[in-house]
């Protein structure tokens, strides 16, 4: 990504949380190369010296524009994201993103800034807070961590997230206020990215240079569904998904365990896959992360548990939502945060909270993320931490020993080739099959399959709310 970032022209960016994807020192490797800086200033290393952002980050940054206009900008996080990455540096310090606002803002006009401008990777109410919280200080919130496309006006700052993904960008004018206030109007202007827009050629040979040595490996067809993959963000972190339910399934049997649970976040795919083949690529970019599935004992309390975090920030796009194999649930989110689930069972059995049930779940997950924290919410929380990380959940595979979900994955569908399971088809399914470069042997199709991996016949609604 550093080439094509440095080609685009970028001045200024905050960090997020999978810019640490592969580790802080990886982080650091890759932003010394980058033409442009790094902010983010309210988390801090205490390793690195005394307020020394993590990564080496910058607190802030100062633009100049053509015509004398000085921006200055600023990186802001949330305590969040932090919880979700897999390792940090000990001793990490998060302060308030309000506060290092306000020690900060009033550095940046005393060094001449017209305009200030917050670069910030936070959820959508994080950002909202920050504005209320700092009453016009800054001009211009600039949001990612969200997929989505909004703006709003809080208290005189515009809070402005442009999507993700270069899907939608957003054009920005501004002109000071005739009144003398030293304020600033600005005319925000969404811009989706369409076919219709012609590609910049440089910066098309560049990524066809880069990538043309995985093009051919990426490209190689593995399986094939006959529904439609639901894996947009909207769908996965709201509710059942037909992607979530496939995945759990795998996980599930590949184990053999009593149930699977996995956060949605483990989907990064954020679309649709349409029936068809199903790609190497597909699979890598649908499920990047390194971590892989471990194989664990839990009480039926802890996965109850595990569920009540799961739901507790709906209706927020959280990656904490649950998705599910052989656990079916019921939720309610007009009720408080730990107490919204209303039942929960496993195998079509009440979940039995002093019962050990088997669980195939992510490596991620059994090490605390993304739940962790409700320790000092629901009384005696555990969760799925596993006994080596200070919990109570008993390891029986570890991630050492255990394969990631993408494996996981193609390992499925070759065993389907080999055991000849892709049976009774339609003929029109027969020749999408033969499309495969690495052609799958047909297995029969359920009425309504939720994917062609889905391993129980007729599958159960598994997770629902009310």
């Amino acid at each position: 990504m550093v080439p094509v970032l440095n080609k685009i022209g970028v001045d200024c960016t905050c960090v997020g949380n999978h810019d640490f994807d592969f580790g802080v020192k990886q982080f650091e490797t890759l932003t010394a190369k980058c033409n442009f800086p790094w902010l983010l200033a309210n988390v801090l290393d205490p390793a690195l010296g005394e307020n020394v952002p993590l990564g080496n980050a910058k607190h802030t940054h100062m633009l100049t524009s053509s015509n004398g206009i000085k921006i200055g900008l600023i990186g802001l996080g949330e305590r969040e994201w932090l919880e979700t990455i897999n390792s940090l540096p000990p001793n990490i310090i998060y302060k308030s993103a309000s506060e290092t606002a306000k020690e900060l803002v009033p550095q940046l006009r005393a060094q001449g800034a017209d305009i200030i401008i917050c670069l910030s990777h936070q959820r959508e109410p994080n950002d909202n807070k920050l504005a209320e919280k700092t009453d016009g200080l800054i001009d211009i919130i600039l949001g990612g961590h969200d997929h989505y496309y909004a703006h709003s006006l809080i208290k005189g700052t515009h809070v402005l997230r442009s999507g993700s993904d270069f899907k939608q960008l957003s054009y920005i004018e501004a002109r000071k206020k005739e009144d003398g206030s030293g304020k600033w109007d600005f005319d925000i202007v969404r811009r989706d990215i369409v076919s219709s827009i012609a590609e910049d050629q440089e910066t098309l040979d560049l990524t066809e240079d880069l990538t043309s040595k995985l093009k051919h490996s990426l490209a190689k067809s593995v399986g094939w569904t006959a529904s439609p993959l639901d894996a947009r963000f909207t769908t996965v972190r709201m509710k059942e998904s037909n992607m979530g339910n496939f995945v759990c399934d795998v996980m599930r049997h590949y184990h053999n365990a009593d149930c699977a649970l996995m956060a949605a976040g483990t989907i990064r795919g954020d679309q649709i896959y349409p029936p068809g083949a199903i790609r190497v690529r597909d699979i890598t970019n649908c499920f990047p992360f390194e971590d892989p599935v471990i194989f664990i004992r839990v009480t039926g309390q802890q996965l109850w548990d595990a569920l009540e975090n799961g739901v507790s920030q709906y209706p927020a796009q959280e990656g904490r939502f649950p998705q599910v194999s052989n656990i079916e649930y019921t939720f309610d989110p007009s009720k408080p945060p730990s107490s919204r689930i209303l039942s929960a069972s496993v195998g079509g059995e009440p979940m039995d909270p002093e019962r050990k049930y088997t669980l195939a779940t992510r490596g991620y997950m059994g090490r605390g993320k993304d739940w962790r924290h409700l320790l000092t919410i629901i009384d005696g929380y555990t969760s799925l931490l596993v006994e080596p990380e200070g919990g109570t959940a008993e390891e029986i595979v570890c991630e050492e020993n255990g394969i990631l979900i993408s494996a996981m994955l193609r390992q499925y569908f070759m065993s389907l080739k080999t055991v000849g399971q892709w049976k009774n088809l339609s003929e029109n399914w027969l020749k999408v099959a033969e499309k495969c470069h690495s052609p799958v042997e047909p297995r029969k199709m359920w009425e309504t399959p939720a994917a062609t991996g889905t391993s129980d016949p007729k599958p159960k609604i598994e997770s629902k709310s009310v």
